[in-house]
């Protein structure tokens, strides 16, 4: 593994709302964001193509969604309102995965994007029968980059219910590398311990421990505008901090004095 550090900023949730979509192109021409995964069923999809066409530069990858909102396979059809609800339906053969991934990722294409990437809303991949379709789809439509989604570990300061859900995932590892094959994976990835609390000084922290390699660094930035208070989320006020920290001096500053270089699945 190489010694140089490279760091993916990724901002999920491109095409949840407005404010969120404006708070994503912001840290990314104003901060250090450099890649974003974008929701084929969310309610400000089309807003986030728009943005996208004037904003070349940064990499856009599927967030794909099969837990909260509306099918995209099946229009007019909710999908699992939560994970345990989803899990149910998997056991019971209610969602065709393959179908609703695929769909998803037909929409994004036909709106003129061509996905580097690949990542899953609340990490849904970690279920086998998820897994397996997100591995058909990357190669059907040529996706190299799925996420790993196993936190290297942020510190105490995560909490303890996230850091045993955290050790659990990681459990799912030699399951991800039999099934996603010659499909790529970043050498790390944090931010999952971090999600509802992460600021400037907890970037700061984490950017200090990066190990060696590449690092996808998972955010959720946003402005906390009025369709963001209105949405069924838990993430408000805390993606306006993200969007704070992905732009703050500091966390530049942090980059520049480790010699982190900042790029995205496109150029890796």
């Amino acid at each position: 593994m190489s010694q140089t550090i490279r760091v993916i900023f990724n901002a999920d949730d491109f095409g949840f709302t407005r404010d969120v979509n404006e708070g994503i192109v912001e840290a990314h021409r104003h901060g250090v964001l450099t890649s974003t995964t974008l929701m084929a069923n969310g309610d400000a999809f089309h807003d986030a193509i728009t943005l996208a066409a004037k904003t070349p530069s940064l990499d856009i990858g599927v967030h794909l969604v099969l837990v909260q909102g509306q099918s995209v396979a099946t229009p007019g059809h909710a999908l699992p309102a939560t994970l345990k609800d989803l899990a149910r339906a998997l056991l019971g053969r209610e969602l065709a995965v393959y179908d609703e991934a695929a769909a998803q990722i037909r929409k994004i294409i036909a709106a003129g994007l061509q996905p580097t990437h690949i990542d899953t809303h609340k990490h849904t991949h970690l279920f086998p029968t998820v897994l397996e379709a997100v591995a058909r789809v990357a190669r059907e439509f040529d996706i190299p980059w799925v996420r790993r989604p196993f936190d290297y570990g942020t510190g105490p300061g995560a909490g303890l219910t996230k850091q045993a859900v955290t050790a659990a995932m990681k459990m799912m590892k030699p399951k991800f590398a039999r099934v996603l094959g010659e499909l790529k994976m970043t050498d790390h990835f944090t931010g999952f311990q971090l999600t509802g609390s992460l600021d400037a000084d907890s970037m700061i922290r984490a950017l200090e421990t990066l190990p060696p390699g590449l690092t996808e660094f998972m955010c959720h930035p946003g402005n906390c505008g009025p369709e963001l208070r209105a949405a069924a989320t838990r993430l408000k006020e805390s993606r306006a901090a993200e969007l704070a920290a992905l732009t703050s001096p500091g966390v530049r500053s942090a980059i520049e004095r480790r010699g982190i270089q900042l790029t995205n699945y496109r150029s890796c």
